[in-house]
């Protein structure tokens, strides 16, 4: 399977920290950092696994301490968002099975092993349930199905993890839209609302799997950066 890591961006709610110190390189032990954890364990259990990383704040420095990736670098990462980083990456969306993943996500190893690593025959997003209240980004379902993902939403289903996992016509599809909305002018949306897009536009199925009874965090404050260490280290 294909992995296209999302990290062009500048991490701005964890200012001072990340003034000159990309997210993903958060070292959670003194030789592991975000990413290359989430990479190795992918690699454990995807032997062959595609790793593709979209770069942009200091992609340098992300260059210079992943090992075993194809880098690309979204240039204007100061004005854009994930959407622009994924539209860079499109040449690499139309494999058999394609998971994008936010750069910040950190993750078990059972969840990696038993979800993250599977293929899929539909399209479908991860979320957890048990986060009914200050999720970040959030998706509200009708039966099987994603209704909605937004950070605008007052009443969801559960918070959004931050990763896709997409067949290949959806891919293809996702690819598509994601053209459309860069052609529009839209460079500044998250690449999550050309999924939603598709389901208002085109009747899109986009289903979605619960991983509440995993450990997880998306890394936006200080106290996910201890939950992640918290999370390496079990």
């Amino acid at each position: 399977m294909t992995y296209i890591f999302l990290v062009a961006g500048k991490g701005l709610r964890l200012h001072p920290l990340t003034l000159k110190h990309p997210k993903s390189l958060y070292q959670l032990d003194e030789h592991t950092t975000i990413l290359q954890r989430m990479i190795n364990l992918i690699k454990k259990y995807d032997v062959n696994a595609e790793i593709v990383v979209v770069t942009g704040f200091m992609g340098n420095s992300i260059k210079e301490q992943i090992d075993g990736a194809i880098f690309i670098d979204n240039p204007f990462y100061e004005v854009t968002n994930s959407i622009a980083s994924l539209w860079f990456a499109k040449d690499y969306m139309d494999k058999d099975n394609i998971t994008i993943i936010n750069g910040d996500v950190v993750m078990a190893e059972d969840l990696v092993q038993n979800i993250l690593c599977k293929s899929v025959v539909s399209p479908l997003v991860l979320l957890d349930s048990s986060i009914k209240t200050a999720g970040d980004y959030n998706v509200q379902i009708t039966q099987n199905k994603v209704l909605v993902m937004s950070k605008e939403l007052d009443e969801y289903y559960g918070e959004y993890a931050g990763v896709s996992k997409l067949d290949n016509h959806s891919a293809l599809s996702l690819r598509n839209e994601v053209q459309f909305m860069i052609q529009e002018g839209m460079y500044d949306q998250w690449y999550e609302d050309a999924l939603v897009q598709m389901i208002f536009r085109k009747n899109f199925d986009l289903f979605f799997k619960d991983i509440s009874e995993y450990s997880w965090t998306e890394v936006d404050c200080v106290s996910d950066l201890i939950y992640a260490k918290r999370i390496h280290l079990s």
